[in-house]
């Protein structure tokens, strides 16, 4: 089935019977050419591509729960290429563009709005750093603006612009970015890819992997053997849990990111803000919702909730920028497990086992790279290449020396 303005209007003329399940629940096939371990962003985009891109004709994507149900619903929607080193000015720059085409792909309503994301400056220090990355997105064929106090003032008029310890001396706007509707981009590849004939499997869980004479031949799951070619691992904040059964120790560590919403308010916030004294970042849904986050909370946890500490410290920072937010009442939030690896930089490469890859290490930037992700991983499954735009994030560069390391705070997850 093809969504269109027409199918609608039929729709609604004849009592919305005929639309059907946007994907398929199929039972498992004893073989596929490709497994994608898991039904995130990351691995549905790799599914979708694989078989859109590359003609794969026999993929599966096993996830061990619902559809959506990981750290792709669990994030602040935030979409952007706002980066300064080579490796990720490519690899995000090429995100971006997928992102700006993605719904005419998929035929499906992501709500990807390039509303725009403004960080702020509050010091010479701060202008300096903004400057250079703006030229350097420049540079590389993105955009990047710096704008003074009264064009900031005009567009955010609610901020906080006389913070007797942070004031608002400036900031720079990257205009291409904004958000996206999170479970909608997830539900828009599954759907893409279920209709090339990819088979989605819900609430079957990898348990292990099958390898003889140093090669995968499939994986152990809750319903039974599923034997593939090739598999590859994208499961986010699960990915050292998962590939230990490989017996592969990972350079990652997982930890929590909190993430809020508010009531709905009436138009406050045309789009994201990031704040240059702290790490907090916030927009409004378009429910109304104030949704915003901030650190991670700093000890590792597989767990899917946060703890009071992070929630005050992100309303302080939060308070202090944008002190109206006082008034608003805190609706929800959530967890996600952040897969954080030593450098801040995602992984996309082949193990030293044959026929298994991994796909993770994506810290904060998961959600904004899933285009990307998908793309370069169905790339090295289907070549076995990598993609040039993913070249750099080998598995192995830590022990070559060849980190890519964009905040430059060195190998500690939780400040990346």
């Amino acid at each position: 089935m093809k969504y269109s303005g027409f199918r609608v209007i039929r729709e609604a003329l004849t009592g919305h019977r005929g639309w059907g399940p946007a994907w398929r629940d199929p039972e498992p096939k004893d073989q596929y050419d490709i497994i994608v371990v898991g039904g995130g962003g990351h691995g549905l985009a790799t599914a979708h591509y694989l078989s859109s891109v590359y003609r794969e004709l026999s993929v599966v994507v096993l996830e061990k729960s619902w559809i959506g149900s990981g750290n792709v619903g669990r994030n602040t929607t935030l979409v952007r290429s706002n980066y300064m080193l080579a490796e990720n000015t490519k690899f995000y720059g090429m995100s971006l563009k997928l992102w700006e085409n993605l719904e005419q792909d998929l035929n499906y309503n992501a709500m990807v709005s390039q509303r725009g994301i403004l960080a702020l400056h509050h010091d010479d220090g701060g202008r300096d750093a903004q400057l250079r990355l703006a030229n350097t997105m420049r540079m590389a064929g993105g955009d990047g603006e710096m704008l003074d106090v009264d064009q900031i003032r005009k567009l955010y008029p609610g901020l906080d612009f006389n913070n007797p310890l942070f004031p608002i001396t400036g900031g720079f706007i990257h205009r291409r970015g904004g958000t996206a509707r999170h479970d909608a981009v997830t539900w828009g590849y599954a759907r893409a890819a279920d209709r090339r004939g990819v088979d989605i499997i819900q609430n079957c869980e990898v348990t292990g992997f099958r390898i003889e004479n140093g090669k995968c031949i499939g994986v152990e799951t809750t319903r039974g053997f599923i034997g593939g070619k090739k598999t590859g691992v994208a499961v986010a904040g699960r990915s050292s849990q998962l590939m230990a059964k490989a017996g592969l120790r990972l350079p990652i560590e997982s930890h929590v990111l909190q993430a809020f919403v508010t009531e709905g308010l009436k138009p406050l916030l045309p789009g994201v803000v990031t704040y240059g004294a702290g790490h907090f970042y916030i927009s409004q849904s378009d429910k109304g919702g104030l949704v915003f986050g901030g650190d991670l909370d700093a000890y590792n946890s597989y767990a899917q909730r946060g703890n009071i500490a992070v929630l005050d410290s992100v309303l302080e920072g939060g308070l202090s920028l944008l002190p109206i937010m006082s008034r608003a009442r805190l609706l929800r939030s959530w967890g996600g497990i952040m897969d954080m690896s030593m450098d801040g930089s995602p992984i996309i490469d082949k193990t030293h086992i044959d026929g298994l890859y991994f796909n993770g290490g994506w810290c904060y930037g998961g959600f904004k790279a899933t285009p990307a992700s998908g793309m370069c991983f169905a790339h090295l499954l289907s070549t076995d290449q990598p993609h040039e735009n993913a070249a750099g994030f080998r598995l192995d560069r830590f022990r070559r020396g060849y980190v890519i390391d964009e905040n430059g705070v060195g190998p500690t997850p939780n400040l990346h």
